[in-house]
C-alpha cells in the first residue's frame, strides 16, 4: 500500500528566492508523493523578480508562488508538515515555531542568490546556480523509497541528501 503524500515545508528568512525555488521544484517533480510549501521567518512580502523570471523561463507556473510567514504553517488548523527543510543558514539558526505534527527537520544551506549584486547577468547566473543546487537535492529526495520516507532514519537521509549534493555542487 503506498504511503500518503508527504507535506514538505521549505523555510528561509525572506521566502523570496531559495525556498520559493525549492517549493516550485518539488511541486513539479514530486508527483503524487509530495506537496511542497514555502515560508519565511521574516518574509519579504514578494517573490524576487529573478526567481520568477527563471521559473517562467523554465516553464514553471509562478502564479501560486508568494512570500509568506512561517506563522501560516504553525497556526492551529494549518496543514501538518511531514518534513521541514531550512535552505538558508540564518533560518536554520532561528528558533522555529512548534510545528503541528512534529515533522522531521533538516537543513540544506545554500548561498542566497538574492544577495548577489551586479549586472543582471550575474544575478541571473546566481539564481540558476541555486536552482541547480536545489534541483539536485529535490531529485535525491524524490528518489527515496516509500520505506525510506516512512522509516525512523528519515532525518539522517535528508542530511545525507544535502551532504552528498553539497560535495558535488
Amino acid at each position: 500500500m503506498p504511503s500518503r503524500r508527504k507535506n514538505v515545508l521549505f523555510l528561509c528568512t525572506g521566502n523570496s528566492a531559495r525556498s520559493i525555488l525549492a517549493e516550485a521544484l518539488l511541486n513539479r517533480s514530486g508527483g503524487r508523493r509530495f506537496r511542497a510549501y514555502s515560508a519565511g521567518s521574516h518574509p519579504k512580502g514578494a517573490v524576487h523578480p529573478a526567481a520568477l523570471a527563471l521559473l517562467k523561463n523554465l516553464g514553471f507556473a509562478t502564479r501560486p508562488l508568494r512570500s509568506k510567514s512561517w506563522d501560516v504553517f504553525a497556526a492551529e488548523g494549518a496543514v501538518e508538515m511531514d518534513i521541514v527543510i531550512t535552505v538558508c543558514d540564518s533560518a536554520a539558526e532561528e528558533v522555529c515555531p512548534v510545528w503541528p505534527g512534529a515533522p522531521v527537520t533538516a537543513h540544506w544551506g545554500i548561498p542566497d542568490p538574492a544577495a548577489v549584486q551586479g549586472v543582471s547577468e550575474d544575478v541571473a547566473a546566481a539564481f540558476l546556480h541555486t536552482f541547480h543546487a536545489l534541483r539536485e537535492r529535490v531529485s535525491a529526495l524524490t528518489s527515496l523509497s516509500a520505506t525510506e520516507l516512512d522509516g525512523p532514519h528519515l532525518a539522517e537521509r535528508l542530511r545525507a541528501v544535502h551532504a552528498t549534493a553539497a560535495g558535488t555542487a
